[in-house]
């Protein structure tokens, strides 16, 4: 139970119906915030709080508490805004994608964060995937390559756990993922993992990773490159159902 919003109805003297015509949802939507706990789309978060006349934060505080290194907001708040997101991994999964155990994993791995960081990060990672369980999601497409489902992070149960996340993730009408086979040989890919974000109002923005932090790029040379190079790993890659039941059989290996 959401009780701030149930406090916020009470004293404005909204019910969900009410609240659903100001937002613009149907009214089963707002029970949903209000008894699940669901995170409402930004539009619709900021449209509820004006009707409930509270600010976002009161109601929803997961959404602003700040939780992630200060050069990761920008691309963070594209990623909430945006429509859709093509992410290509090589080494590990998106992390829009990983489950706890994983997630932990990849971030204690090489020992270059203190514990107190890796909790930090790891609860900013695991916000940020409420995107894909909101209402509105974005279409989510992820390329990676079949390394990342055989690199033993974590150990095996934790793979295995993982992987059938994925398989779970994929029923999903908003999300795709596709493999690339050890099979291909030199591809786009190598040359390292890049994320594509599109917004309601059709800019484009894209994000690169490094060792010591991401670059958010917004060059339309640079996107134009980036777009060039996801036709190139997506071609190269499994359909989504044939990547499904290769992610499936991997899973079994892990058991």
């Amino acid at each position: 139970m959401n009780d701030a919003l149930r406090v916020a109805l009470s004293d404005t003297g909204h019910t969900t119906e009410s609240l659903a015509e100001h937002v613009g949802v149907d009214p089963k939507t707002v029970a949903r915030w209000l008894t699940e706990g669901r995170i409402p789309h930004p539009r619709h978060r900021f449209a509820a709080a004006e009707a409930l006349h509270r600010d976002v934060s009161d109601i929803w505080p997961d959404t602003t508490r700040r939780r992630d290194p200060i050069w990761f907001r920008p691309w963070q708040e594209i990623e909430r805004e945006a429509v859709s997101l093509r992410s290509y991994q090589s080494a590990v999964l998106p992390g829009l994608l990983q489950t706890e155990a994983y997630a932990r994993a990849v971030l204690a791995g090489g020992g270059l964060l203190a514990r107190d960081d890796i909790e930090r990060h790891l609860a900013a990672r695991l916000g940020r995937q409420g995107i894909l369980r909101r209402d509105g999601p974005p279409q989510f497409t992820a390329v990676i390559d079949e390394a990342v489902l055989r690199r033993p992070v974590g150990g095996r149960a934790t793979m295995h756990e993982q992987l059938l996340a994925l398989v779970t993730a994929c029923a999903e009408p908003h999300v795709r993922i596709h493999v690339v086979p050890s099979s291909v040989g030199a591809y786009a890919g190598l040359n390292g993992p890049f994320v594509i974000a599109n917004s309601h109002d059709h800019r484009v923005a894209g994000y690169l990773d490094n060792q010591l932090q991401g670059q958010v790029v917004s060059d339309p040379e640079d996107i134009a490159a980036m777009m060039t190079a996801w036709e190139n790993v997506r071609g190269e890659a499994l359909s989504h159902w044939q990547s499904v039941d290769l992610i499936t059989e991997v899973a079994e290996t892990w058991s």
